[in-house]
């Protein structure tokens, strides 16, 4: 009886919590002033980028649109799919862990397609705030252009994990920076790869550090980014 029930809560948990942490964000992202600088103009077959500890702001703000994103098989995974699919985002299951190929091929058809990513490209499992290959295949396969974005938030509580995954509070203020689109040239080599690689980093750090500097965040909170 005991491992039936054990067997039954891992089923129904990811439903519950999911949506519970679904309506929090929903009160708290209904009560928030966020504002958008640069967002591009077509963002057909583009790969949005931003860091992995502040997606809560942008998987609110760009609810309904259809975007895809990458989601892992894990078991947290399994609670992410609930609620960004109750946010209309179209989901693909996999990460470097598990199911990683399938993923890849999945989101390059989807891209070439014309569709629109929305990556953490140190997510799911960091280290935070580095690029990781899996978006960089997918730009290189796809053609689409991958486009940084720059995001915080204030008021708002950092949570003690390996992302400082940001969690703003009710009626807080956002901004998200975009920053220009960058290509990687067909046919380029590992060696080109990794310099848009490198720039795609440099710049998402970048842009990150000015959204915080814009609403008056401390240097030594920036320092633990």
């Amino acid at each position: 009886m005991g491992e039936l029930i054990k067997a039954r809560w891992r089923l129904i948990r990811p439903e519950l919590v999911s949506g519970l942490l679904f309506a929090i964000l929903r009160i708290v992202g209904s009560t928030m002033r966020v504002t958008t600088e640069n967002f591009p103009k077509d963002d057909a077959k583009s790969i949005i980028c931003g860091w992995h500890g502040r997606s809560f702001v942008f998987g609110n703000f760009y609810r309904k649109r259809g975007y895809w994103v990458v989601i892992s098989q894990s078991r947290d995974g399994d609670i992410q799919n609930h609620i960004f699919s109750k946010l209309g985002y179209k989901t693909i299951r996999g990460s470097t862990g598990r199911g990683g190929v399938r993923a890849a091929i999945e989101a390059i058809r989807a891209l070439r397609e014309g569709g629109t990513m929305a990556m953490t490209p140190d997510g799911p499992r960091g280290p935070s705030h580095v690029v990781q290959g899996g978006v960089m295949l997918m730009a290189l396969k796809s053609g689409a252009a991958l486009i940084p974005v720059g995001i915080s938030a204030r008021p708002r509580l950092l949570i003690k994990s390996w992302d400082r995954f940001m969690v703003p509070v009710p009626f807080a203020r956002g901004i998200m920076i975009f920053g220009e689109p960058m290509s990687i040239p067909q046919g380029a080599d590992e060696e080109a790869v990794e310099a848009v690689r490198l720039q795609l980093e440099s710049e998402m750090n970048r842009l990150e550090i000015e959204a915080e500097q814009r609403l008056g965040h401390k240097t030594d909170e920036l320092s633990s980014l």
